[in-house]
């Protein structure tokens, strides 16, 4: 007698096809019930954001000017308080940082010569041998403005590149915001009301950065 052996036949081609359909189904659902939708820019966009010094300036400014307007000194007050002494007028008046404390200084005088970027500014009661100097663009140099309020310090950034600029930012809003529409070109013999500050290095040499400027 002869025994048949029977060879199981393998599945049909369109079975396969089902469940590898089926498998797949599955796994899309799998996922998609894993898997948390967030919106850009909100509390869960953990995306890394890359540093934007204009967005950085406009936001900072107002703050960093609010500040400087509520510590200004009389320049004749506080011209007094530096020459009897220096460092003693510094610790009252400014904020340490870098290469000297950034004081903060408001006046009235009468406009004179201009050179570079500055605007050279007469003020009463002032000794002879202070020259006060206004930055008045196009080009508005240091971090004057960044040191200002000793709030801003270089932990807050990822380095030293982001540091300068917020510098320069605060800077640029200036440019935007204080001097927009003055002509430093055509100031000579006018009056005007300057509030800022400037890095006290040479006591008498003040450069001053504003951040308020008003032309009689």
């Amino acid at each position: 007698m002869t025994d048949s052996l029977k060879t199981a036949s393998p599945p049909p081609a369109r079975s396969l096809r089902l469940i590898g359909a089926v498998a797949l189904v599955a796994l899309v659902a799998a996922m998609a019930y894993d898997t948390k939708i967030v919106t850009i820019g909100s509390e869960h966009d953990v995306r890394e954001q890359g540093f934007s010094a204009e967005a950085y300036g406009a936001k900072t400014f107002p703050e960093v000017k609010a500040d400087i307007e509520k510590r200004a000194v009389n320049a004749v007050e506080l011209a007094q308080a530096i020459a009897a002494d220096k460092q003693a007028a510094a610790e009252k008046y400014g904020v340490a940082g870098g290469t000297g404390p950034v004081m903060p200084v408001t006046f009235t005088g009468t406009v004179g010569e201009r050179k570079a970027n500055f605007n050279v500014v007469a003020v009463e009661g002032l000794p002879p041998e202070l020259t006060v100097r206004v930055q008045t663009g196009p080009a508005l140099n240091g971090t004057d403005l960044r040191d200002a309020t000793g709030t801003i310090s270089f932990g807050q950034f990822t380095n030293q590149i982001e540091y300068q600029d917020a510098g320069s930012a605060l800077n640029n809003e200036v440019k935007k915001q204080v001097l927009a529409g003055i002509d430093p070109t055509a100031l000579t013999g006018k009056t005007v009301t300057v509030t800022g500050v400037f890095r006290l290095v040479n006591p008498k040499s003040w450069i001053v950065t504003p951040v308020r400027f008003e032309v009689k």
